[in-house]
């Protein structure tokens, strides 16, 4: 790993993310109140473009998507890049690759992607998620029984050592996707085909014409197959962390038990902020172990009497929680800016003394209703109108117009007491 930078009292960091998820411009808006100048990469009309906070934006494109990367850093220059996803991360490794073939040329980006991502050697081992788990078992953490599997013999076998259900994941998926939890044979060899087939193209093209996403034509074209890992079934509740690390040390964590999910093998949309013993300890070996910068994520089974910690996956980027500011050492954003600028960490207010947090907009897009926004903290970004109104008017691209509206009063008849105490008043869409 190279050397700790020059102290900069103003670093800039580059959001860089291939999709349009609000959680990112949640964390490009914690970045610039931690102290850091933020640009974004990013694809066109994302949310961040709905916030005040990023000082430059360049778009992301999904056909030429390492120079769309080097141009970026090209012109903003930044003190730290940050991915926003994970192929955002992917893209950063390959970038890595390309500069390092160039010699002394790309050293200037190969040095770049060290101080934010960390060590090289960690880069094929924190994408693949078999070689992860390997790793994490030597390092001494507690792991499900793991293994490839390349054909349905593979499949076969596993099964009758380990028995059912299984859980079968593919490499390079996030958020649930790629994931299934198959309870015998015949369910096993249905999600094995899918899970390693290329993108239909079909989906390749909708995804290119609707997101300007142009990601999965090349995999689709070139028949491009997945890994999968088949993984013992861990009964439990599910949970998370958040981190971050500065060369090999956890500088801050946030550890969650998950109580709601935007569907079954989906995103989290309520959170339960924790003490875990093992789930720190974890972060510690893995971090320390792999020589890690910037933000990840670790997810867990709890196991439901002992509390036992299985770490199951590792997200190398940015999580959906990252933003929140939680009191001591957890607080991710300005504990990475201490690391980065060199000044003394001045962590931000806790933003709650709530413990259960119900995440915007996902929770309400789960269900309006949900019991969780009346009782929980509701992580409502009022100071940045735009990016609130934006979320709440997106309901009517699949709802029609009466239910639309319905659900736009409903949300401000139940987000008015948080509303009303906040100095950042958005005006409802409502009434506009």
């Amino acid at each position: 790993m190279m050397s700790e930078p020059p102290i900069n009292l103003e670093p800039t960091v580059l959001i860089v993310t291939t999709r349009r998820w609000v959680p990112t411009a949640r964390l490009a808006m914690a970045l610039a109140k931690g102290g850091f100048i933020v640009d974004a990469v990013c694809p066109p009309r994302h949310p961040i473009e709905m916030t005040s906070c990023a000082r430059k934006i360049s778009h992301y494109r999904g056909l030429s998507p390492l120079q769309s990367f080097s141009s970026a850093i090209a012109e903003h220059r930044p003190d730290l890049i940050v991915p926003g996803d994970d192929l955002a991360t992917w893209h950063l490794h390959a970038l890595y690759e390309q500069a390092k073939r160039l010699g002394e040329k790309g050293t200037g980006i190969c040095d770049l992607l060290e101080r934010s991502l960390g060590a090289p050697a960690s880069f094929p081992v924190v994408y693949k998620r078999g070689e992860f788990l390997e790793f994490a078992r030597k390092a001494g953490v507690r792991v499900p029984r793991t293994q490839v599997v390349t054909c349905v013999a593979d499949l076969e076998e596993w099964i009758s050592k380990n028995g059912y259900p299984a859980v079968l994941k593919a490499n390079g998926s996030s958020g649930g996707v790629g994931v299934r939890i198959v309870r015998n044979i015949a369910e096993g060899e249905l999600a094995l085909r899918s899970l390693k087939a290329p993108p239909l193209l079909l989906r390749a093209i909708k995804r290119a014409v609707v997101d300007h996403d142009y990601t999965l034509i090349r995999r689709s074209a070139l028949r491009e197959r997945s890994a999968v890992i088949a993984q013992s079934f861990v009964s439990g509740r599910e949970a998370t962390s958040a981190i971050a690390c500065w060369q090999g040390k956890v500088m801050a964590a946030l550890h969650f038990e998950v109580l709601n999910k935007s569907e079954s093998s989906g995103p989290a949309t309520v959170l339960r902020l924790i003490e875990n013993a093992e789930m720190s300890a974890t972060a510690e070996k893995i971090v320390r172990g792999l020589n890690l910068s910037g933000f990840h994520g670790l997810d867990y089974m709890l196991e439901p009497e002992s509390g036992n910690a299985h770490l199951i996956e590792i997200n190398p980027r940015s999580t959906q929680v990252g933003h929140l500011t939680m009191g001591p050492g957890r607080d991710l954003p300005g504990a990475l800016f201490s690391a980065v600028s060199g000044r003394t960490l001045r962590e931000s207010p806790q933003i709650t003394e709530n413990s259960t947090v119900a995440l915007f907009p996902q929770e309400w897009l789960r269900d309006s209703e949900s019991a969780f926004l009346k009782t929980c903290y509701h992580d409502v970004p009022w100071e940045e109108p735009k990016l609130v109104n934006a979320c709440i008017r997106s309901v009517g691209k699949w709802r029609g117009q009466s239910s639309r509206q319905e659900r736009i009063q409903s949300f401000w008849n139940l987000a008015r007491p948080s509303y009303e105490s906040s100095s950042h008043k958005p005006e409802p869409e409502s009434n506009r």
